[in-house]
Formats: C-alpha cells, sequence, structure tokens
C-alpha cells in the first residue's frame, strides 16, 4: 500500500494554473500532490556569449527551493554566495530538456529565462518544474507572436517529466518525499509528447536493478507521460488573457 493510496502505476492529482503572475509573458503554478512550482518564462533580448552572432536564440533555467518550502527552513543560496551542486545540476537538466524541443534559430538572438520556484516540496520537483515550465514556455512564445517578435513557432514538440522507481521491490510512478527517501532505485524521465525519450536519470540506492526492471520503469514512466501530456493540452486549449 503507498503512503497516499495510489496505486503503483498511478499519478499523483496534476493541476496547472497558467498566467499565475502578472509580469511575466509566461507563467504557471503547477501542482502534482503536495509538490507546488511556480514556473515563469520571461524574454532577454540578448544571448550568452557562447552563441553570439550565430542568429540563434537559447532557453536557459534558473530553480530554487523556497524557504518555506520543506519542513526545514531551506536557506536562500543568495545568502551563501554560489548555488550549490544539486540546484545547479537540476537547472542544467531543465534547460538542457527545453532546448531539445525548440528551433533556436526562429527564436533569432534572444533568451528565454525559465524560472522555476519550488513554493512546497513533496518528491518531484525537477520532474514537475519541466512538466510546467512547457506552459509557461508556450505562453511565452505566443507572447512573442503577438507582438511579431517571431513569425513562426519554434517549439517541435511537447515535453513533459515523470519520476519512476523502485521501493521494497515494487516499481512505483510518480514518487513522493516519503517513497523517494526510501526508493531502492530513482529514475527521472523526460519524453516528447511525440513519445521520444530526451533524459533518463536513473540511480540505484545502494542496490542494483536488472534489464527486465528498466523496461518496466520505462515502460509505466511513458505511460504516465502521456497522461501529463493530455492535461497539458486541455490547460493550452483553456482561453487565458496573454
Amino acid at each position: 500500500m503507498r503512503v497516499d493510496n495510489r496505486e503503483q502505476d498511478e499519478l499523483r492529482p496534476i493541476t496547472m494554473k497558467r498566467r499565475f503572475t502578472k509580469y511575466a509573458p509566461g507563467s504557471v503554478l503547477i501542482e502534482t500532490g503536495n509538490t507546488k512550482v511556480l514556473c515563469s518564462a520571461s524574454v532577454e533580448e540578448s544571448v550568452p556569449p557562447h552563441i553570439k552572432n550565430t542568429g540563434e536564440g537559447w532557453i536557459t533555467a534558473e530553480y530554487s527551493l523556497l524557504p518555506g518550502s520543506t519542513p526545514v527552513r531551506v536557506p536562500r543560496e543568495s545568502t551563501k554566495g554560489k548555488v550549490i551542486g544539486r540546484t545547479h545540476e537540476i537547472q542544467r537538466f531543465i534547460g538542457r530538456s527545453l532546448r531539445s524541443i525548440i528551433d533556436l534559430a526562429v527564436l533569432k538572438e534572444r533568451t528565454i529565462w525559465i524560472d522555476c520556484d519550488v513554493i512546497q516540496a513533496d518528491g518531484g520537483t525537477r520532474t514537475a518544474a519541466i512538466t510546467g515550465s512547457y506552459i509557461a514556455l508556450m505562453d511565452a512564445i505566443q507572447w512573442l507572436k503577438g507582438k511579431n517578435m517571431i513569425q513562426e513557432n519554434p517549439v517541435l514538440s511537447s515535453i513533459a517529466a515523470v519520476s519512476v522507481g523502485i521501493v521494497n521491490n515494487v516499481v512505483l510512478l510518480d514518487l513522493c518525499y516519503a517513497e523517494d527517501a526510501a526508493a531502492q532505485v530513482d529514475m527521472n524521465i523526460v519524453m516528447t509528447g511525440k513519445g521520444k525519450f530526451i533524459e533518463i536519470q536513473g540511480t540505484g540506492e545502494e542496490y542494483s536493478f536488472d534489464d527486465e526492471q528498466l523496461a518496466e520503469m520505462l515502460k509505466m514512466a511513458k505511460k504516465g507521460i502521456c497522461k501529463i501530456t493530455e492535461i497539458q493540452k486541455k490547460v493550452l486549449e483553456e482561453r487565458v488573457e496573454i
């Protein structure tokens, strides 16, 4: 029995509220169970030095656990003077995942900043951040088109992510924190809406897993992401002032 009485292959309830903030061209509050992440997409008329004068744009991400997001207060990283390793890794994870579905040449030489602030953490914050950031990104693209800053949609496919793992020798989808902390194997899977994998992050915690277990985890993750993709489609079909 799971801690929240879900089936092995059952997602936590997911809601996404678009245009959650006023000023960012795209923003969404995504809730997956008790995990809540605010994802914002902002546009900057410049690009990093390594792609300057290439005619291409860029997408990058910042991620942060807010102080009251966990049972014990998380200090703001700005007060520590640097970004810790876990945060840096998650930021790169989000950024490269979103870049994989974008024709950067269509953006021209501008950057879309994706900011993911975890308001409440109960497992799956990085996967929720990717899933929500896609919605914020789509609204930012519509904002750019509305201002005639780009002429076509550079997004090649939708993107969503989910966690999957092995807990007490059982494969489970969409782990909450209690399950994540006890997991023998923890994986984060990112896929396109066309069913193609973008990234697979998997680790055994003092445990090894075989081909059959890996196949079961990938199959379960794909099933979950298909459901998330349908939720994303419905959210984007809603009429919201941009």
